[in-house]
């Protein structure tokens, strides 16, 4: 064969290993702050919680920066989009999609505001909470290019489908302790479903192209 030399392809995840690779990652999350909360005022704070989250490797010849590693840990999402061009993320903006997110966070806002009480209630925060994570879910699957794996595109997609279901559940919650009247939760639920429903059709949309470049899933 001369000079040629073989090399392997790269493996490409579909959406299930990059599904299991996510949650893995919020495990790591959970069981950090875990940590941090415990041994918060410990003296060997650090090399405790290294030694606990298998980060410790033997010997280092440079300090390691735990708090570099922590904020690794914490924002796998917005790291993930870090690589996207100002070019990218204005396109992203100009979507349907984001817009659609941008007029569920402002009438959630303004509904919290008209009643500060809701803002001290669990499920009003597990409202906009999740609602607000829908929205950073669609950014770290959309803010890519033509070279973003798809498989993660999906299971980002598939996380943020998971929060907006999250959203309407505290919704109905709500309307059903009377927090919240039926014109607010038909509104709320209209603004979600727009965001909702698009979420599913773009991963059918994925699906189809996954299928079309390595067959069926």
């Amino acid at each position: 064969m001369g000079d040629e030399e073989d090399f392997d392809e790269p493996e490409i995840w579909d959406e299930y290993q990059w599904e299991r690779f996510l949650q893995q990652q919020d495990r790591n999350t959970e069981k950090y702050f875990g940590l941090l909360e415990k041994y918060i005022d410990h003296p060997d704070r650090d090399s405790l919680i290294a030694r606990e989250m298998g980060w410790e490797t033997g010997e280092c010849e440079h300090e390691v920066e735990w708090d570099e590693i922590a904020e690794s840990v914490c924002n796998e999402e917005v790291e993930a989009t870090e690589e996207s061009t100002d070019i990218e993320f204005d396109e992203f903006a100009r979507s349907p999609i984001y817009k659609d997110t941008l007029k569920l966070h402002t009438w959630i806002n303004a509904w919290l505001d008209r009643d500060p009480a809701l803002k001290e209630h669990p499920e009003a925060i597990r409202l906009a909470t999740r609602s607000a994570v829908c929205g950073a879910k669609l950014a770290a699957a959309l803010c890519g290019d033509d070279h973003t794996e798809i498989g993660m595109t999906i299971a980002y997609l598939k996380r943020g489908l998971k929060a907006a279901n999250d959203a309407l559940d505290a919704g109905a919650k709500l309307l059903a302790e009377k927090k919240m009247t039926t014109r607010q939760a038909n509104t709320f639920s209209k603004l979600l479903f727009r965001v909702r429903d698009k979420i599913v059709d773009l991963m059918s949309e994925y699906r189809m192209e996954w299928r079309k470049r390595h067959g069926n899933l």
